[in-house]
Formats: C-alpha cells, sequence, structure tokens
C-alpha cells in the first residue's frame, strides 16, 4: 500500500490502515519535501521520485490511499496515481459509524475515527470525512470534497465537488452547496450557495470567489 504524502494527514491514515491489517507492507510518496531519513518512523519507506515510485509499483500490483488533504490537490494525486496503474483504495476508520441503510462511499475516501454517517448518504470519489464530522440522512457528497473536524450536515443537503467545508460548520437540511465552494470554520449555512463562492459567519455570508491556482 502507497500512502500518497507523508506528513501529517498521512500519519492519520496511515494508522487506520494499519488499524484494520497490521501487517500490511507499507511506503509512503511524497515528491516535495526532503528527508533526512529514508524510512519514515524508521519503519516505512519514502519514496521520493517519479522513478522508484514506477519501479515499485511495476514489481508488484500496488494500491494507493491519498494522504494529502485540499479537494484539488486530491483529484491531481489520484489521476496522476491512476495513470501509473495503481489502484485506489479506501481508508475507513473502525470507530466510525456508518449506516448499512442505502449508504454508499465512492473509492478512495479517508473516513476517520469519530465520523457519523447516517442512512441514505451518498459519499462520491475520494473524499475526506474528518474527526467526529457528522452526515444526517439524505446527505449527497460529490467527488473530491473535504468535510473538516466537526461539522455537521443536516439532512438531504448536498456538497458539490471540490468544496471544503470548514470545522464545526453545520449545513442546514436541504441547503445545496455549489462546486468549488470553500464554507469557513464555525459558519452556519442557512441558503444555497453557488459555485465557487466562500461562505463565513452566522448566518453565513458571501465574501468572495475561491480562485483555484
Amino acid at each position: 500500500m502507497i500512502i500518497v504524502g507523508a506528513k501529517g494527514f498521512a500519519l492519520e491514515v496511515a494508522e487506520i490502515i494499519l488499524e484494520n491489517q497490521s501487517d500490511i507492507p507499507l511506503f509512503f510518496y511524497d515528491d516535495i519535501n526532503t528527508y533526512e531519513e529514508p524510512k519514515l518512523l524508521s519503519k516505512y519507506p519514502i519514496i521520493q521520485n517519479e522513478a522508484d515510485l514506477s519501479a515499485l509499483i511495476q514489481s508488484s500490483e500496488q494500491e494507493f490511499v491519498l494522504g494529502i488533504g485540499s479537494p484539488h490537490k486530491r483529484q491531481m494525486l489520484y489521476q496522476k496515481f491512476i495513470a501509473t496503474g495503481a489502484s485506489c483504495s479506501s481508508s475507513i476508520s473502525q470507530q466510525a459509524m456508518i449506516s448499512t441503510i442505502n449508504t454508499t462511499i465512492g473509492i478512495g475516501c479517508n473516513i476517520l475515527a469519530g465520523a457519523v454517517i447516517s442512512n441514505h448518504v451518498e459519499i462520491g470519489k475520494a473524499c475526506l470525512i474528518y474527526f467526529n464530522a457528522i452526515l444526517t440522512h439524505g446527505c449527497k457528497i460529490h467527488d473530491f470534497v473535504e468535510i473538516s473536524p466537526g461539522a455537521i450536515l443536516l439532512g438531504n443537503c448536498q456538497i458539490g465537488a471540490y468544496s471544503h467545508i470548514g470545522a464545526g460548520a453545520k449545513i442546514l437540511p436541504n441547503i445545496k452547496i455549489g462546486q468549488n465552494v470553500i464554507v469557513g470554520a464555525g459558519a452556519v449555512v442557512t441558503k444555497d450557495v453557488p459555485d465557487n463562492a466562500v461562505v463565513i459567519g452566522i448566518p453565513a455570508r458571501i465574501t468572495r470567489q475561491n480562485v483555484v491556482d
């Protein structure tokens, strides 16, 4: 298993993977940062260039899991690794509470401890559901969405692709959040939000446009 990333969030993902399968061979990939030691935690190899990554994938069938936050970075790295021939896997904590009643979770999702996901929830590809986030019945989460710790999504709300819901934010029932939206930490969203907006406050209001680099 290759974890994409080798910093704080990647280690949180590693804990989930090892919780589910303690003896799995584990590698980290990070071609941005430099490391004095070739192994993370003195045990797990850090791959730092595409040549070594390609050699590893060619030598054995490999799965990867995203250990990076930020919706657009997740999409970019997802596409990069799929192109290598690796297959995408999810990391789902045993300490998350997930309904078995018509709830679906797309490939490549990270669901951390304390998350609560109710019935009839649809979660798209490569989403990140952080610690203690709550998704109540009928919510629909599109691809590459990031839901931060303690966020609460109430009944039948919809979150568009590449959007980021900040820590402790609340989305009221039946609200539709557009694509590429940032909802600030602690915001309370009481009405629909268009694509590319940044909203903050109680009640949430649009402050600017979310521009993708």
